[in-house]
């Protein structure tokens, strides 16, 4: 959860704004003047101040000032006193993130903290993308997808036609783009068409499309996909399904560059660039007569092979940071991070799903974590028990109440325990510290030591 500090000398507002807080998800810290105030940001971890203007001593401006200059990302909100728009204005200037006037409304107070803090998580998230290996979109530095990148880069500048194979979820669609993106085609359409989502006796309309009155509600002409990607990128996705009487004509496309929409005479050219992709192995289709040889060698005059995610596992970190920030902006959630656990259950796991598993993954884990980081509760089952079965011990049914802890690391074994009355309790550490048979300061400082605050 995020840290707050409180500044204030006035000891009853503390309390209020320190409870209020605390009931909403908050750690709160709190200090009585600039010098607490300036110790407790040096060694407290605190995400966002909010301080009064008038401190004794050294004012809260003076606070401001010293913060900006010593921890320039730690945002600050300052209190005022109403109307005083010259103290407003010279915070503002002074680098703080707003104010608040008093009386201080709680419910404005909340929603400015929530909107600080989401705001910060965005330009932070904005910063580390930029820093990671991310190129026409595609997110890694795994020598795999470094190849993958190479090719991308070679094959843009050419007409030739290309063929993505890869399993469910690696990213096809992904790569096509950056192919078109990076090409002299780029200002131009990209139209992507699943084969695989249309029925077979409509898959030549969308191709091609069709005139006027050809058949029961064709009651204007429509353009196909092939037309609509003039001087642009066709993408067939899982070209694969396409019904054999449907990859002779488009084979003869390919061949001649020239179509006719459905019911015309009229005959039309497209120069468009033709990516095609399949989970499928083509080469054995072709083997057993459900795709035409002839087709493939069209297509296939350049193959890009995308790697599983589990080929190229050390770049599952930087995809789940980057679905992190995603999902944590959009469901306005401030979530900095993901722990050590939770990365190494992801590490572990096999991903049959490939990237779109993890993303879906990551999402959830955004949606349901009640932390400020994603920890290993927060993932599925099965990513927890893979860990487990990769470190020779399965997960005891969810309906017996104990662990299965010989040669567990006694840090694993602590923090599972933590969390496990932590849950039981609803997160109220008064009960939980209760269970475990240790004070509620004891439980926060094991709480910061497994990052659960």
């Amino acid at each position: 959860m995020p840290n707050i500090l409180v500044v204030d000398d006035e000891r009853n507002i503390r309390k209020v704004l320190s409870n209020y807080l605390h009931k909403e998800g908050f750690g709160v810290e709190t200090a009585r003047n600039y010098e607490e105030a300036a110790h407790k940001v040096s060694e407290a971890g605190i995400d966002l101040v909010l301080s009064d203007m008038r401190l004794p001593g050294q004012s809260g401006l003076d606070l401001l000032r010293w913060i900006k200059r010593t921890q320039p990302s730690l945002p600050v909100l300052v209190i005022t006193a109403y109307g005083s728009i010259d103290n407003a204005v010279e915070v503002m200037k002074s680098g703080a993130s707003s104010y608040l006037t008093k009386p201080v409304d709680l419910d404005e107070m909340l929603a400015l903290i929530r909107h600080t803090l989401l705001k910060e998580q965005a330009i932070k998230t904005s910063q580390a993308e930029d820093e990671t290996t991310e190129r026409f979109g595609i997110i890694g530095s795994s020598p795999p997808i470094n190849e993958v990148i190479s090719t991308v880069q070679i094959v843009s500048a050419s007409r030739a036609n290309i063929l993505i194979t890869g399993e469910s979820g690696t990213g096809k669609e992904l790569v096509a783009h950056a192919v078109h993106c990076t090409s002299t085609r780029r200002d131009f359409p990209f139209i992507a068409i699943n084969c695989a989502a249309i029925p077979a006796d409509l898959i030549e309309n969308e191709l091609f499309g069709h005139e006027r009155g050809t058949f029961t509600g064709a009651v204007a002409r429509a353009a196909g996909k092939v037309e609509m990607a003039e001087r642009g990128t066709l993408f067939l996705d899982e070209i694969g399904e396409m019904p054999v009487t449907m990859q002779i004509k488009l084979l003869r496309f390919l061949q001649e560059r020239v179509f006719y929409r459905i019911g015309g005479q009229e005959q039309l050219a497209s120069d468009c660039r033709i990516i095609a992709a399949t989970n499928r192995d083509l080469e054995k289709e072709v083997e057993n007569g459900s795709f035409r040889e002839d087709l493939f060698y069209r297509l296939n005059v350049i193959q890009i092979r995308l790697p599983t995610l589990r080929d190229r596992r050390e770049d599952i970190p930087l995809l789940a940071h980057h679905f992190l920030g995603k999902y944590a902006r959009e469901n306005k959630k401030f979530i900095r991070g993901i722990d050590s656990l939770a990365i190494e259950a992801l590490m572990r796991y096999e991903w049959p799903g490939n990237i779109r598993e993890l993303q879906n993954i990551i999402e959830r884990g955004v949606v349901l974590s009640r932390l400020d980081m994603i920890v290993l509760e927060d993932l599925p089952k099965k990513l927890q028990n893979s860990m487990l079965e990769a470190e020779g011990k399965a997960q005891p049914p969810a309906d017996q109440d104990f662990l299965e802890i010989d040669g567990m690391p006694l840090a694993k074994i602590e923090r599972i325990a933590i969390l496990k009355a932590l849950n039981s309790e609803n997160w109220n550490q008064t009960r939980a510290a209760k269970i475990l048979g240790i004070t509620r300061r004891q439980l926060r400082t094991k709480m910061e030591k497994y990052q659960l605050l």
